[in-house]
C-alpha cells in the first residue's frame, strides 16, 4: 500500500521552492539596473561568467572624459595654461633703457636790466636843456632857436634820435641817449647858446651839420640821409660839404645800403626814361647820383625814378671832380 503525502510537508516544500524563486528573481533585477548596464544589454544570471567581450562600451574609463566637458562647462576656465615665466615682469635692477631720464638743471633767470637813469624829461627847465638843444642842432634833429624847456619839440627830437640809433624812443633823455649823443657832437659855442646867427662864409670841413652815420665815418663817402633829405661828403669822418637831395617814389625807391661808385660819366640818358643824367655817380645797377633840372625846377613835389637826384649843379660838378671809382656810397635814413 502506497503511503498518502502529508499536507504538511507539501506545503512546507511549496514554500521553499517560491523562496528560492523570489531570490533568483530579486538577483536577476539587480544585475539589469547596475549604473552601467543600458536597456540594449542582456541581463546576467546567477552561475554564468560574463566573457570580456560581452562587456559594454559604456564600462570603459575612457569614455568617462567625453562626458565631462558638455556636463561641466563652467570648470573650463581653471584648466587654462598658467603664464609662462617670461610673461612675469620681473622686480630686479632696471635696465639701461628703463632708466629715469636726469630732469635737466633749471637755468637761473636772467635778471633784468635795470631802467635806463632819466636826467630830462617833458617839463624840465634849465641850461642843460638849452645844451641838449644845441647839440641836437649840430647834428640835424632840432630845428629853430635853443631855450631852456624841455617841451614837445625836444621829446620829438630826442624820440627821433633815438629810434635812429635803435634805443627805445621814449623821448626821455637818459644816460645811454645822451652818451651816444656827446660822442656825435662838440660842445656848444656860446654863440650857439645864445642864437646868435653867425656870419656867412664858405663851410669850413668839419663845421656843418649833417645826419652821422656810423657806416660814413672812414674812408671817402657819400653819406646820403632819406631822413634829412641831404647828401654829405665825408672824408675819413669829416664832413666837407653838403646839399639838398631827393629820391624814387614809393613804387621805384631808390635802394638803402652800402654800395661803391663803379661808373661816372658826365653825358647820360636814361635807357628807360629817355631822360638827361650829367653827371652821373652809378653805385647799384642804374641807380646813381646825378644832377636834375626837373628837381632843380619843381622841387620836392615830384620824385626820381630811383637815383638820387640834386638840384646844386655847380656843387654837384665840384663833387664829381672829386669822388673816384671805388668810393663808398651809404644810403640811410
Amino acid at each position: 500500500m502506497q503511503a498518502a503525502s502529508s499536507p504538511v510537508r507539501s506545503r512546507g516544500g511549496l514554500r521553499h521552492v517560491l523562496a528560492l524563486t523570489g531570490a533568483l528573481a530579486l538577483l536577476a533585477g539587480s544585475a539589469a539596473c547596475t549604473p552601467g548596464a543600458t536597456p540594449d544589454a542582456a541581463a546576467t544570471h546567477v552561475g554564468q561568467t560574463v566573457s570580456p567581450t560581452t562587456e559594454t562600451p559604456s564600462q570603459t574609463p575612457s569614455e568617462t572624459p567625453s562626458e565631462t566637458p558638455s556636463e561641466t562647462p563652467s570648470e573650463t576656465p581653471s584648466q587654462s595654461p598658467s603664464p609662462t615665466p617670461s610673461a612675469v615682469p620681473t622686480t630686479g635692477a632696471p635696465t639701461p633703457a628703463s632708466k629715469p631720464t636726469p630732469k635737466p638743471t633749471p637755468k637761473p633767470t636772467p635778471k633784468p636790466e635795470p631802467a635806463p637813469v632819466v636826467m630830462l624829461r617833458v617839463g624840465d627847465t634849465g641850461p642843460k636843456v638849452r645844451s641838449l638843444q644845441a647839440r641836437l642842432r649840430q647834428i640835424g634833429w632840432f630845428a629853430g632857436d635853443v631855450n631852456d624847456r624841455y617841451g614837445s619839440k625836444t621829446t620829438e627830437a630826442v624820440r627821433g634820435f633815438q629810434a635812429k640809433r635803435g634805443f627805445d624812443p621814449t623821448g626821455e633823455l637818459d644816460e645811454r641817449t645822451w652818451d651816444k649823443l656827446v660822442s656825435m657832437s662838440r660842445r656848444p659855442t656860446a654863440d650857439e647858446l645864445a642864437n646868435v646867427k653867425p656870419t656867412p662864409a664858405e663851410p669850413k670841413p668839419g663845421s656843418i651839420s649833417w645826419d652821422v652815420d656810423e657806416r660814413c665815418m672812414t674812408g671817402r663817402v657819400m653819406c646820403v640821409s632819406k631822413s634829412t633829405r641831404r647828401l654829405t661828403w665825408v672824408v675819413d669822418g669829416v664832413p666837407q660839404y653838403g646839399f639838398d637831395v631827393r629820391f624814387g617814389s614809393d613804387e621805384l625807391p631808390t635802394r638803402e645800403g652800402v654800395f661803391s661808385v663803379y661808373k661816372k660819366k658826365v653825358d647820360v640818358i636814361s635807357n628807360l626814361y629817355h631822360t638827361p643824367m650829367p653827371y652821373s655817380m652809378f653805385f647799384s645797377g642804374g641807380q646813381a647820383v646825378h644832377y636834375s633840372s626837373n628837381f632843380a625846377r619843381l622841387g620836392y613835389s615830384g620824385a626820381s625814378h630811383g637815383c638820387v637826384n640834386v638840384r646844386n649843379k655847380p656843387r654837384l660838378v665840384q663833387l664829381y671832380n672829386e669822388v673816384r671809382i671805388g668810393d663808398k656810397v651809404v644810403v640811410h635814413w
